[in-house]
C-alpha cells in the first residue's frame, strides 16, 4: 500500500535543534511554521503528532526522536516529515538503521526541502546520499576544532572547556591568568600536604573546616585534592594530544614544591595513575558490595614503617573520604583466607546442603522451562528476520540500487547480529537440555582435595581463577562477617572427572555448566580491623 492509497495520511512531524543553538539557523518555531506550510497543500494530509529535540544529530540517544519510532512501531503514523534530513540524523550508519525500522514499519520518511520519497527504490538511495553529505559535513566541523584546540595549545593557549582551579581565562589572550581568590587555594593545598605533610583527605577536611569550595561551590574530597596534586597546569604547562608547552602562562606552584608533591604520591601510594592496587593482588575484587552504600569493595594499600597492608575498600570511601561513606574497610589477607578455608570446608563436609541447593535449581529449571521456550521461539523468529533482511540487501546492490560501501557496512551488522542470536540459541537449547545435577560424593570429595592443594601452593592468580569460578558473590554482613555464595559444579560429561574439574579450577573462565544457584555459609573473620590489621 502507498501513500496515494490512502484517504488520510496521518503525519508526524519531527524538529530537532543542534546543542550549538546560537549558529542555528533552524529553530524550533522555524522548522515548525515550515512543516505546517509543507502539509497543509497535501491532500488528505494531517499533523498526528509532534516530536521536537534540543541535541546533537551524532547520536540516536534523543527523548522525541525515540517517541516518534515508537509511534511508528505503534501504527500511529503514516509519515515521518522532517525539514532538512539532518535534523533527523548526522550519522550514515544511523541514518540507514533508522530507515530501515521505519519501512518495516511501513512509514514512509519525508523531507520538506529535499525531493525524495522513500517509498522509491531511487528515494531511499537519495537520503542515504544526503546522510553521507550531513555525516561528512559533521565530521569536518570535528576536524575543525579539535585543529583549533591543538593550534591553541601549541601556542601555549587554553584550548577551551572548564578552566583549572586556580586560573582564570583571559578573554583577549586566550591565556589562563591566576585567580585572585582561588590561586591562594592551590597554594595552601600544596603546602599542607608538602610541609604539613597532611594526607589527601585530611587536606580536604582542613579546606572544608575553613569554608573554602570547589569551582562549582562544592565540598573538597580527596578525590579532588589529588587531582589538584598532580597537575602540572599549576607549573606553567600545558598538554593536549602529543603537544606539551611549559611556560605557558604564570605558575601557581614551584618546580620544586610539585615534583616533592609528586614523590610523596609514589611514596604514599596515592598517585592517580597507580593508585589502586594492581588487580591480581586481590582475590576477591569484583565479588563484594559496600554493605553502607552498594559500591565495589576495591583493593587498597596502607604504607606502614615496615610493611604494605592490604584492604578491601568502599570505592566512595577510597574516592572521597569518610564522610561520604564510613563503611570499615577489611583486611584483605583475613578475609581471602576465610573465604578460601570455607570454600573448602563447603565441598568436603556440606553434602547435604549441595544436595538441597541443587533440589532448588532443579525446581527452578523446570519452573523457567517455559520461559526459557518462548526466548528460543523469539530468538529463531529473530534470526528468520535477520536472514531476510542480509538477503534483501543483497539483492538492492544486485539490482544496483545500494552501494558496495554501504551494502558492506550494513552487512557486517546484521552477521554480528545473526552470530549473536545464534550463539543465544545455542545457550538457551543448552540449559533446556542441562538440568541440574547433584554431584557424586568422589567428586565433592576430589574438588574439596584440589581446592586445598591450590590454596597451600597455587600462585595469587590461580586462586582468584579459582574463587571466580567457585563463588558467586561474597556478602558483607559485618565488620567481622562475610557470607560467601558458592557456585556447584556440574558433573563433567568426560571420563577423566579429575582432570575436567582440574581445567575447570584452574581456567580464567568459570565453567559453563556451573550452578546459578548458590549456597551461603557464615565464614568469621579476626574481629574489627581499624587502621592496623590486628595481630
Amino acid at each position: 500500500m502507498t501513500l496515494d492509497d490512502l484517504d488520510t495520511v496521518r503525519v508526524g512531524v519531527y524538529m530537532r535543534r543542534s546543542t550549538d543553538d546560537e549558529h542555528q539557523p533552524y529553530s524550533i518555531e522555524a522548522q515548525d511554521e515550515r512543516l505546517k506550510s509543507y502539509v497543509e497543500p497535501q491532500p488528505g494530509w494531517h499533523v498526528a503528532m509532534r516530536f521536537s529535540d534540543d541535541a546533537s544529530g551524532a547520536t540516536t540517544e534523543r527523548d522525541d526522536l525515540q517517541r516518534a519510532l515508537a509511534a511508528a512501531r505503534a501504527g500511529l503514523i503514516d509519515v515521518l516529515l522532517v525539514y532538512r534530513v539532518d535534523r533527523f540524523s548526522r550519522n550514515l550508519r544511523d541514518m540507514v538503521t533508522l530507515l530501515d525500522e521505519l519501512d518495516q514499519c511501513g512509514v514512509v520518511f519525508r523531507s520538506a526541502t529535499e525531493p525524495f520519497d522513500t517509498s522509491t527504490p531511487m528515494g531511499r538511495m537519495l537520503v542515504q546520499m544526503l546522510g553521507m553529505f550531513a555525516q561528512f559535513e559533521r565530521d569536518t566541523i570535528i576536524d575543525r576544532v579539535i585543529n583549533g584546540m591543538e593550534r591553541k595549545a601549541a601556542k601555549g593557549l587554553w584550548k577551551g572547556g572548564r578552566r583549572p582551579f586556580g586560573y582564570t581565562v583571559a578573554h583577549d589572550t586566550h591565556r589562563l591568568v591566576p585567580h585572585t581568590d582561588e590561586s591562594p587555594i592551590v597554594r595552601l593545598i600544596f603546602r599542607l600536604y608538602t610541609y604539613d605533610r597532611l594526607g589527601s583527605k585530611v587536606v580536604a577536611r582542613v579546606l572544608n573546616e575553613r569554608g573554602h569550595r570547589t569551582t562549582t561551590g562544592g565540598t573538597w574530597s580527596a578525590y579532588q585534592i589529588l587531582r589538584v596534586l598532580s597537575n602540572r597546569v599549576y607549573i606553567g604547562e600545558l598538554s593536549f594530544r602529543e603537544i606539551t608547552v611549559n611556560d605557558c602562562h604564570t605558575p601557581l606552584i614551584d618546580t620544586e614544591t610539585f615534583e616533592e608533591a609528586q614523590r610523596l604520591l609514589a611514596e604514599r601510594g596515592e598517585d592517580h595513575a597507580h593508585r589502586r592496587a594492581n588487580g591480581s593482588d586481590y582475590q576477591l575484587t569484583g565479588l563484594m558490595r559496600c554493605p553502607k552504600c552498594g559500591k565495589a569493595m576495591i583493593g587498597t594499600r596502607a604504607t606502614g614503617k615496615n610493611k604494605v597492608y592490604r584492604y578491601y575498600t568502599c570505592f566512595t570511601r577510597s574516592r572521597y573520604d569518610t564522610t561520604k561513606c564510613d563503611g570499615h574497610r577489611i583486611n584483605a589477607d583475613a578475609v581471602e583466607q576465610a573465604v578460601l578455608g570455607a570454600l573448602a570446608s563447603f565441598y568436603r563436609d556440606h553434602h547435604a546442603l549441595i544436595a538441597d541447593a541443587v533440589a532448588e535449581a532443579q525446581r527452578q529449571h523446570r519452573a523457567g522451562h517455559d520461559t526459557q521456550q518462548a526466548e528460543l521461539a523469539s530468538v529463531e523468529t529473530k534470526i528468520t528476520e535477520t536472514n531476510g533482511k542480509i538477503d534483501r540487501y543483497l539483492t538492492a546492490f544486485e539490482n544496483g540500487t545500494l552501494d558496495e560501501e554501504l551494502v558492506g557496512q550494513r552487512l557486517a551488522e546484521l552477521r554480528a547480529t545473526s552470530k549473536q542470536l545464534h550463539a543465544r540459541r545455542e545457550e538457551l537449547a543448552s540449559a533446556l537440555d542441562a538440568e541440574p545435577t547433584v554431584p557424586e560424593a568422589a567428586t565433592l570429595a576430589k574438588i574439596a582435595d584440589h581446592i586445598t592443594r591450590v590454596i597451600d601452593r597455587g600462585s595469587d592468580q590461580t586462586r582468584k581463577a579459582l574463587i571466580e569460578t567457585l563463588i558467586a558473590e561474597v556478602k558483607i554482613t559485618s565488620p567481622s562477617t562475610v557470607i560467601p555464595r558458592y557456585r556447584i559444579l556440574q558433573p563433567s560429561t568426560d571420563h577423566d572427572t579429575a582432570a575436567a574439574t582440574n581445567k575447570a579450577l584452574t581456567s580464567d573462565n568459570a565453567p559453563a555448566r556451573a550452578s546459578k544457584e548458590g549456597v551461603r555459609a557464615m565464614t568469621n573473620l579476626v574481629g574489627q580491623v581499624g587502621l592496623e590489621p590486628t595481630t
